[in-house]
């Protein structure tokens, strides 16, 4: 008769060091008490410890390198002028989780890694992302916060005429400003198209008080919003004076030719198919789109069909044509908003699995 002796099963273990070339910027790489380093911590599951320009990441093998490509691509961001926020460092998370990042090292320099004492520990310098992108504005350096958003990027920057379908919160409207700007003042473009159909309107739109901009304002105002986080006040203000930028309702458009132009149509699911085809029909020379908006949150009246739905139906496999999908995976205006779609989304979820 043989015992069989219990062995002790060590979890794989392993530690990396992080030498960074700039002190200066770890306090903003760490956040203000360490909470950047500390939502990276209980997110990951890895232990981070600071000193000097010295960073130890410890925990298991996937833990860290998660954690490594995080700090690498956030310490990069405060490189080239960024900042970072709470929100920065979740999108940052998201990306490593998926296996965004794994570009950030080339295979030199994943190779020069030097070995230490400790058999299970590496040492590394820093290296430069490469695989994910960035929009530089006035006001700020903007990356992506998941890896449909890094899509979502490129597609905007190779194609004439980009749709972005998806819930509230997943950073459609800000990025496709974000990339007009961008544009803008890198000289691709001489002005911003801004419309949105005021579909809540409707009839009464006459009996609203003051001038037709102030009726459709209210309308508007996410579009203002994202333009001042990417420019000063002062020259969005003198960029509309100007005509640079234009913010109007789709039915301001009819008949115009948008040329040398970055436009986009937000809220799109509330346009009908037709108000769509006159909008599209609208792209002139040198000019890109994108259209944005939430098939879920329709407005029309019952019976209208969605132009949003129906022109990605229709437009499906054109060249020049890309439509990115985002879910709720995507929410990244608060994670508490992720939670509110997981909640609506179930039932239908639950319902199309039983069919």
């Amino acid at each position: 008769m043989s015992l069989k002796t219990k062995s002790k099963t060590t979890k794989p273990h392993e530690k990396i060091v992080l030498r960074f070339g700039n002190n200066t910027l770890l306090s903003g790489l760490f956040g203000q008490h360490d909470e950047h380093i500390a939502r990276v911590e209980q997110t990951l599951g890895v232990r981070i410890a600071g000193r000097g320009n010295k960073v130890v990441l410890d925990g298991s093998p996937l833990a860290c390198q998660q954690a490594r490509a995080v700090l690498l691509y956030l310490y990069h961001t405060l490189e080239n002028g960024g900042s970072i926020t709470l929100g920065d460092v979740d999108g940052a998370i998201n990306l490593g989780q998926e296996k965004e990042m794994e570009l950030l090292a080339t295979p030199a320099e994943k190779h020069d890694n030097k070995k230490v004492s400790d058999k299970n520990s590496k040492t590394e310098q820093t290296v430069k992302p490469s695989g994910v992108l960035k929009i530089k504005t006035r006001k700020r350096v903007i990356t992506p916060r998941t890896p449909v958003q890094n899509h979502y990027i490129n597609e905007m920057g190779k194609n004439d005429l980009t749709f972005a379908a998806g819930p509230a919160g997943t950073g459609k409207t800000y990025l496709a400003v974000a990339m007009a700007v961008s544009k803008l003042i890198s000289g691709e473009v001489d002005r911003i198209i801004l419309s949105r159909p005021a579909v809540e309107a409707g009839e009464s739109l006459g009996y609203l008080p003051g001038d037709m901009k102030e009726k459709v304002d209210p309308y508007l105002r996410p579009l203002y919003d994202a333009l001042h986080d990417t420019m000063p006040a002062e020259q969005v203000a003198k960029c509309i004076e100007i005509g640079e930028i234009e913010i109007a309702p789709v039915a301001f458009m009819r008949g115009r030719t948008l040329s040398h132009a970055f436009v986009i149509l937000d809220e799109a699911q509330n346009t009908t198919p037709g108000q769509m085809k006159m909008f599209l029909t609208r792209l002139g020379e040198n000019s890109s789109m994108v259209v944005t908006g939430d098939p879920s949150q329709v407005d029309l009246l019952p019976g209208v069909d969605s132009g949003l739905q129906n022109a990605i139906k229709v437009l499906e496999g054109i060249e020049g044509v890309s439509v990115v999908v985002f879910t709720e995976k995507d929410v990244i205006r608060n994670q508490l908003v992720r939670r509110i779609v997981n909640a609506y989304d179930a039932p239908a979820k639950v319902k199309g699995t039983k069919k």
